[in-house]
């Protein structure tokens, strides 16, 4: 199951909410991930470029485009970030194929043989 990066910024209004009643937001994450068939590997809070930021596993690329679309669409944060992340081993084979793979840049030479 594919594996995701999340990182957003709160909005000044949700720091507003957050700190007149401080929530673990993880445990409002937790089971809508699982709902989707996922888990909430980890869920930190941050200073810097990001509020949040949270790793987690959920099915594939289309339902986590729909997570991502709903917390948006919650207005509680913008810069909404997510990053697929690849296993070492995943990268690895991904190193293999591109081995195999025949690309010339534009405005280099093709290779004899290579269109």
């Amino acid at each position: 199951m594919p594996h995701y990066l999340i990182q957003a910024s709160i909005t000044p209004a949700a720091w507003a909410r957050l700190i007149q009643d401080p929530e673990d937001r993880a445990e409002v994450m937790r089971p809508i991930i699982e709902n989707l068939g996922g888990t909430l590997e980890a869920y930190y809070m941050a200073f810097g470029e990001s509020d949040v930021v949270l790793l987690a596993e959920v099915p594939d690329n289309v339902t986590m485009a729909a997570l991502a679309m709903a917390i948006a669409a919650g207005g509680a944060v913008t810069d909404t970030r997510t990053t697929v992340l690849m296993t070492v081993g995943e990268a690895q084979e991904a190193m293999r194929r591109a081995g195999a793979i025949r690309y010339v840049a534009p405005g280099a030479r093709a290779p004899a043989g290579v269109a």
